[in-house]
């Protein structure tokens, strides 16, 4: 593919990762086509053309294969069986293999144990009797995790060492039965993430690590670049590309990582895609997370992740929403130096729904940072932490 040249992408999703993918796309003259499974926010709305069928429809994937070049998922959880079959028919960056591996917990711990990488202490489960066994092996708190589709906290519940019999039951029968995950819980000193895209050619670029503020399990505050020692961002450096090159990814891969209070680097969770904690991208690097991707699935040569300012992102979840259609006013943010407003056009708000993100730029990350306090507090959020 060449830029301009009617190249044609397709995205796998509805949402908001696909909508900024296909902003970049716009300015570089790649055209995109968006398959949103019938699940639309509004969001995809800036799709050259878009298919609001299933996944499951055969006219929805004929129609997909042949307007298409080359294409990639906008989140993990599309159905395994498609990907695979996409991948007989074109293009797919990433591979419907990594996908597999990503959305999937058992798998991603496997993934991870068998390459030597590190993460938390972890069992497979498959009953509430195994689920005892586990617990009493790892001898500690932990948290129990559907195998399948979890995100932003979902999917999971925590379990204490001393649990007796019908709290392990109640805990089973909370997440539906059907495999687990039992993962020790780790004493937290600090979550951060490394985004790093790779080419075809084994080519890799990554970004800053970015320290990562939750609020009810939903990413709050990036602040990048991490406030944390220098060897551990190396490391974290270290093991994201490891990831990468373990997996033969092509495409931009986000790993989430726990850093325990010994100062031990822990793998939580990965991404096959561009990712939350990268949206900073879009106006403190030279190239964003979203255009990386592009180049990645076009086969265009990467462009450089560097930092061109300090940053701070802030999640503008839909609980700021008053009416679920009636947006804020936004003057405060448009007003503060630095200040980059990034909505995503969905329809309604919700409390906990990805709304839209600010970026706040400055010289230094605690100008950033007072610059997103003053404007959380004129909103009624709360400081960072």
């Amino acid at each position: 593919m060449n830029p301009g040249s009617d190249a044609w992408i397709g995205v796998l999703g509805g949402g908001q990762l696909g909508r900024m993918l296909a902003l970049e796309a716009r300015r570089m003259g790649v055209r995109v086509m968006k398959w949103t499974g019938g699940d639309d926010s509004g969001a995809s709305s800036l799709g050259d053309v878009v298919i609001h069928d299933p996944f499951d429809s055969e006219a929805g994937f004929d129609r997909f294969v042949s307007g298409v070049n080359a294409a990639t998922v906008e989140f993990e959880n599309i159905p395994s069986s498609l990907l695979e079959r996409l991948e007989t028919a074109l293009v797919l960056r990433p591979g419907a293999a990594a996908v597999a591996i990503c959305q999937h917990r058992a798998r991603e711990k496997a993934f991870l144990s068998q390459n030597g990488i590190p993460c938390a202490p972890f069992h497979i489960v498959e009953s509430a009797a195994e689920l005892g066994r586990a617990l009493a092996d790892l001898r500690a708190d932990a948290i129990l995790k559907t195998a399948e589709f979890g995100y932003d906290g979902k999917g999971q519940v925590r379990v204490a060492a001393d649990a007796s019999p019908d709290d392990l039951d109640k805990a089973w029968q909370s997440l539906g039965g059907g495999r687990a995950v039992l993962e020790k819980r780790i004493d937290l000193a600090a979550e951060l993430s490394v985004v790093v895209a790779r080419s075809e050619s084994g080519e890799t670029a990554l970004f800053d690590p970015a320290e990562n503020l939750h609020r009810n399990h939903i990413l709050d505050l990036s602040i990048i670049p991490a406030r944390l020692p220098d060897a551990v961002l190396a490391e974290a450096r270290q093991i994201a590309t490891g990831v990468a090159d373990a997996m033969g990814y092509i495409g931009v891969l986000a790993i989430e990582f726990f850093l325990d209070s010994g100062g031990r680097l822990m793998v939580n969770e990965m991404a096959p895609r561009p990712h939350n904690s990268g949206h900073h991208t879009l106006d403190a690097c030279v190239t964003s997370q979203f255009e990386q991707q592009l180049r990645a699935v076009c086969g265009f040569p990467l462009g450089s992740p560097r930092l061109l300012q300090p940053a701070v992102m802030w999640n503008l979840l839909g609980d700021l929403w008053l009416d679920p259609h009636t947006p804020p006013d936004w003057t405060q943010i448009l007003a503060t130096p630095g200040a980059t407003l990034h909505l995503y056009g969905k329809c309604s708000a919700r409390a906990g729904r990805k709304m839209g993100h600010v970026t706040f730029v400055a010289p230094t990350i605690e100008e950033a940072l007072q610059h997103a306090d003053r404007c959380r507090a004129h909103y009624g959020w709360a400081k960072h932490a």
